[in-house]
């Protein structure tokens, strides 16, 4: 994720990152330059359509359109804008209950119970290591010190791996149960926490694994490129040569629009505007670590 000043004009202005749009584009931007000079070309030195009064009306057709793909465009950025935030409100989530889990095992554990507190220590920052691994379909390389916990089982890559690391913590916390070391009032307690990691889980693999309908992010691919195929022909008229830079700025806002919705509708990959997971992971181990020291 990209941090930044949005107070800070000139940065937005006049640096390029590799994120920006514009780079994307470029080509595309080139070719409808070099259409839009050809359009201008031959209706200036050749066919001359401007002196008839149907051909001028061409430009009122693209007023209507505009209209229609400026609704659609806001409808796309908004829903995709959607489901960023609601990925980052579930990793906010997962951070704060994290962090209630650790304080309640905290006052619960003895203190010099050194080795459920470092079990703790290294299995709840593990589950949202292993959610991000999850979310973005890769294999986690961690390992985990088997000599010193050798009834933490290696995890099965095969399957859902933060499952295994959810029913590992459930059932940690239910044998504390049975050695008497916590109480009815403190299981309910902490069972409510470790639900809550599948319930986040759950919800981002919904946000995952529902991608916006192909026909409707086809559709509107297909109505910016045709729309921009059809403007010169509409712009000639009135504007000349000016219709090439008028032509290349409006696919420019229009095509990154889409290339913007197209990156946050997923918001748990390794694009420069997804979520900052591995950071948010790291504070967790952080915040855990400190709480059971």
């Amino acid at each position: 994720m990209i941090y930044h000043n949005p107070k800070d004009w000139s940065a937005s202005l006049f640096r390029f990152n590799k994120a920006d749009t514009f780079r994307k584009l470029l080509p595309l931007i080139i070719f409808a330059c070099l259409y839009s000079w050809l359009v201008a070309f031959l209706e200036i030195e050749y066919f001359k359509l401007s002196t008839d009064s149907h051909f001028k009306n061409i430009t009122q057709m693209h007023s209507l359109l505009g209209f229609a793909i400026s609704m659609l465009l806001v409808f796309r950025t908004n829903t995709a804008y959607d489901r960023w935030w609601e990925g980052r409100k579930l990793w906010g989530a997962l951070v704060n209950n994290s962090r209630n889990l650790s304080v309640k095992l905290n006052s619960y554990l003895p203190h010099d119970d050194e080795r459920n507190r470092n079990f703790f220590k290294r299995l709840i920052p593990r589950f949202a290591l292993e959610l991000k691994a999850h979310l973005r379909s890769e294999i986690t390389k961690l390992a985990l010190d088997e000599t010193e916990h050798p009834e933490i089982p290696s995890f099965d890559h095969t399957k859902h791996v933060p499952n295994q690391v959810a029913s590992i913590i459930t059932s940690k916390i239910n044998m504390l149960y049975k050695e008497g070391k916590i109480t009815d009032a403190q299981l309910i307690n902490l069972n409510a926490e470790t639900q809550s990691f599948l319930d986040i889980c759950g919800a981002c693999e919904r946000i995952k694994n529902t991608p916006i309908p192909y026909s409707y992010s086809s559709f509107i691919k297909k109505f910016i490129v045709i729309y921009t195929l059809t403007m010169p022909l509409g712009f000639v008229f009135t504007l000349g040569y000016i219709t090439i830079p008028v032509v290349a700025f409006i696919f420019y806002v229009l095509a990154s629009l889409e290339i913007i919705a197209e990156e946050i509708e997923d918001p748990f990959g390794t694009d420069d505007n997804d979520l900052p997971m591995d950071k948010m992971a790291a504070n967790i181990k952080k915040n855990v670590e400190d709480m059971l020291a």
